[in-house]
């Protein structure tokens, strides 16, 4: 059969917990073929379907997999985030935030958000960091136009941090900078291009409610990421 897909591992998870009631489609017949799923009659004379002991090995192999993902992800959001609180940044973590994008709200939620420790607002400069450690889910979020519309919206500049090797730095919009994530450091591939802006009202009520990453020690030393000033 052809090799196993996305798609194949969605629909053995979706039979996996439910009753099993066959859909007959193209999909279901590559499954059976595989061997990751068996037809069960009934007494009742109706079929359905089961998952075999080698499509259960592939859901704990996607397990293992998906979690590996959802870990490097982490990992290298934490990662970023203590880069802003080193440099003297507030930072946030899964922060929910409400943007206008043409005529109607978006709800946006940023890997990593940031602002200057400052007392000015002016001064503020806030920056949204989305990190991405896999190909296919970058190449996914890059189709999200409204996504990224309501990032622009909620700060000056915008970021995409790559791990090394899933992607070009012109693959990226250009009004996005990017970051490469390598084991060694954070290089910056491209800058991010600049907009004056004042947060919205709904972005400093949602910052007010929300307890930002523990900085520890505010170390003015080192230049946050891409940032060459010194206000």
């Amino acid at each position: 059969m052809a090799a196993l897909t996305t798609v194949h591992r969605r629909r053995l998870r979706e039979i996996w917990r439910s009753a099993g009631w066959p859909c007959q489609d193209m999909i279901e017949v590559e499954l059976l073929a595989a061997g990751w799923l068996e037809r069960v009659r009934h007494d009742s004379g109706h079929e359905t379907l089961r998952v075999t002991d080698a499509g259960i090995a592939v859901l704990a192999e996607t397990l293992q997999r998906n979690r590996g993902a959802r870990d490097a992800h982490e990992a290298l959001v934490e990662r970023v985030a203590r880069e802003m609180t080193r440099s003297g940044r507030l930072a946030w973590r899964g922060l929910s935030l409400r943007a206008k994008v043409g005529e109607s709200w978006a709800m946006a939620m940023p890997d990593v958000f940031s602002v200057r420790y400052t007392t000015f607002e002016d001064y503020l400069e806030p920056v949204v960091h989305e990190v991405k450690v896999r190909r296919a889910d970058l190449l996914a979020d890059l189709k999200r136009e409204a996504k990224r519309a309501a990032y622009l919206q909620l700060c000056g500049e915008c970021w995409y941090v790559i791990r090394d090797g899933i992607a070009r730095p012109d693959e990226i919009p250009p009004e996005c900078g990017v970051l490469v994530a390598s084991d060694q450091a954070l290089d910056v591939a491209r800058p991010a291009p600049k907009r004056a802006m004042r947060l919205p009202f709904q972005a400093w009520m949602a910052l007010a409610r929300a307890t930002p990453l523990d900085g520890g020690h505010l170390d003015e030393s080192q230049a946050w990421l891409g940032d060459a000033s010194g206000r």
